[in-house]
């Protein structure tokens, strides 16, 4: 355990941060979820409807730093290339 006040004060932040950061993530994986099982599910205006609230939670996580920018950009095109495929698909 801290000892000094800068110590505690900082384990404070730390607190505060990492449930941000969880959250964040959290809020990111969930919707990410919903645009794969719809994907998968072969449901097309569901997954249409749920990868712009996917991408907008990707964006907020980077611009957070909860992930790096290149990691962002990956998750945002493997999601928009499933879609894709889904598209293809379906004509």
């Amino acid at each position: 355990m801290a000892h000094t006040e800068s110590a505690k004060k900082n384990y404070r932040k730390m607190l505060k941060r990492r449930a941000r950061n969880v959250a964040a993530t959290s809020r990111m994986k969930s919707a990410m979820k919903k645009v794969l099982t719809a994907v998968e599910a072969g449901d097309l205006a569901g997954a249409q409807k749920a990868l712009p609230d996917a991408m907008k939670a990707i964006d907020k996580a980077a611009k957070a730093a909860v992930i790096h920018d290149n990691t962002a950009s990956n998750k945002k095109s493997r999601l928009s290339r499933s879609l894709n495929r889904l598209q293809a698909a379906k004509k």
